[in-house]
């Protein structure tokens, strides 16, 4: 079957359209569609925000699909909210839209940190990474150290930060940091310390998964971690 797209607003520029003509197979849900169009539009789905809705009523992905049907696709409507600079993911994390949280006319630098699963470490063989985190403290501790970056670097105009959590596999990223600023002085070494804190003070653990079982991998400790009660 075919279906007519309606699109808005930023969709109707990336797609330079405000329609899209979409061939699905009869029973094919609001997530099918989106992932045919996900190819010229790569953040539908992946961390960016939209809504869809079918007959002028709000649908979810699993919203069966008829042909006939008038959908259209849209960002959500205005209305000044700010947007979000730190925060925890479970899908795949994309470095353009976590660089496009700190994007602004007086940016002239952007710096961008991608912490990927590792494959193979040394004798281990990882097959996926399964992280778990405390959300609301591990997004405020994020926020935190952002602040620590801007003060022992006052240049960095931004920064933004994501971790995912889930199941994460090889080669995926599992963090991503985008610091901005004028110039590239600093940013850089902004980022090494950013990766540094989430590792020593965010509320984040990760279990290690591997052909001969899995284990939680425990983070570093030193005099800048949070007090340790030893049993």
């Amino acid at each position: 079957m075919k279906v007519r797209v309606r699109l808005f607003a930023s969709l109707r520029e990336i797609f330079k359209s405000p329609y899209l003509e979409v061939e699905l197979p009869e029973g094919a849900k609001v997530a099918d569609l989106v992932e045919v169009i996900r190819e010229d539009a790569p953040h539908l789905g992946r961390g960016g925000r939209f809504h869809v809705t079918i007959n002028k009523d709000f649908v979810d992905m699993d919203a069966v699909l008829h042909e006939g049907d008038e959908v259209a696709i849209f960002p959500p409507v205005g209305g000044g909210q700010e947007v979000k600079k730190f925060w925890l993911s479970t899908e795949p994390l994309s470095l353009d839209e976590v660089a496009a949280r700190v994007t602004a006319p007086e940016v002239g630098g952007i710096a961008l940190f991608s912490g990927t699963v590792r494959g193979i470490t040394g004798d281990i063989h990882t097959e996926y990474l399964e992280y778990e985190a405390y959300v609301e403290m591990a997004e405020a501790k994020l926020a935190e150290i952002a602040q620590e970056v801007r003060a022992k670097w006052p240049q960095i105009l931004d920064i933004a930060m994501v971790h995912r959590i889930g199941r994460v596999p090889v080669s995926e990223s599992a963090v991503v940091i985008a610091v901005a600023a004028a110039h590239r002085d600093g940013i850089f070494d902004a980022c090494a310390y950013a990766i540094d804190r989430i590792k020593h003070v965010a509320p984040i653990w990760k279990k290690e998964v591997t052909p001969d079982g899995d284990f939680w991998v425990e983070g570093p400790v030193d005099e800048t971690s949070p007090p340790v009660i030893e049993v």
